[in-house]
């Protein structure tokens, strides 16, 4: 793994969209279909914008796979993920292929149905972000860095839910979901590529958590240092807690 530090959130958002396409473009190329994982969430909007413009890439060719959802939210509420996807991605790329999860189907079915088709081939790239918490899509800490499950309902922590509410997807924690499907660590972690998109002073701290000390499930996206070609984008404000000794290691 190593960091890419930029000094503000687009041209963070320009580099990782440029090595996105590359990535997707290289397995088009040479497996003629690009399997990818889709983050959302508000650190994603400059680099979906910046990618969905990208007309190199063959959109008819790849496939999408969801990272997460919440329990018991519609898909058009303004908080779902599958509307976040279809708005920023899907929609604007004509993607024909795509695996969302409906937070409204029962749980073990839900999972069961996008397992078998996640497991048909190898994921080529996987766009990530880092939690307020550190979380890794929505394996808040103490994460499950052992389970083989593809897909797993957890319970949101006080921390995640807060970074929603803060994020203006609700207008009350009551509002906010308490479980979620999310995909797990080992399936993030299957992925041939990682790219994770982590702008703004906000995620200072769990940066620091993740990257200054050990790997640890108390700061589940420091397990993305046990990846053998992972590059976690930063700003400065997001690198500004980081150790010289984290940035010496890990920078690119």
């Amino acid at each position: 793994m190593q960091f890419a530090i930029f000094p503000d959130k687009k041209s963070l958002a320009k580099a990782a969209a440029i090595e996105a396409s590359e990535a997707l473009r290289n397995a088009i190329q040479k497996n003629d279909q690009a399997r990818l994982i889709a983050a959302t969430g508000a650190a994603q909007f400059d680099f979906l914008e910046l990618l969905t413009q990208d007309r190199a890439i063959d959109w008819s060719k790849v496939e999408m796979f969801h990272l997460d959802e919440y329990i018991g939210i519609s898909a058009d509420h303004p908080a779902s993920f599958r509307k976040f996807l279809l708005d920023r991605l899907i929609n604007k790329t004509g993607m024909r292929r795509y695996h969302l999860l409906d937070g409204n189907r029962e749980p073990k079915e839900m999972i069961a149905s996008v397992t078998k088709e996640i497991r048909e081939a190898t994921i080529d790239v996987a766009f990530v972000g880092i939690g307020e918490n550190g979380h890794l899509a929505f394996n808040d800490p103490p994460a499950d860095f052992e389970t083989d499950e593809a897909y797993i309902v957890v319970d949101l922590d006080e921390a995640c839910r807060k970074q929603q509410m803060g994020e203006g997807w609700f207008k009350s924690m009551d509002e906010v979901p308490r479980r979620a499907i999310s995909m797990t660590v080992k399936q993030i972690l299957k992925a041939e590529k990682i790219i994770a998109i982590v702008p703004e002073a906000r995620k200072a701290d769990a940066v620091a958590k993740c990257f200054n000390g050990e790997i640890s499930p108390m700061a589940p996206a420091s397990i993305l240092r046990t990846h053998k070609n992972a590059v976690v984008y930063l700003d400065k404000d997001s690198a500004s807690m980081l150790k010289p000794e984290a940035l010496e290691r890990l920078s690119a």
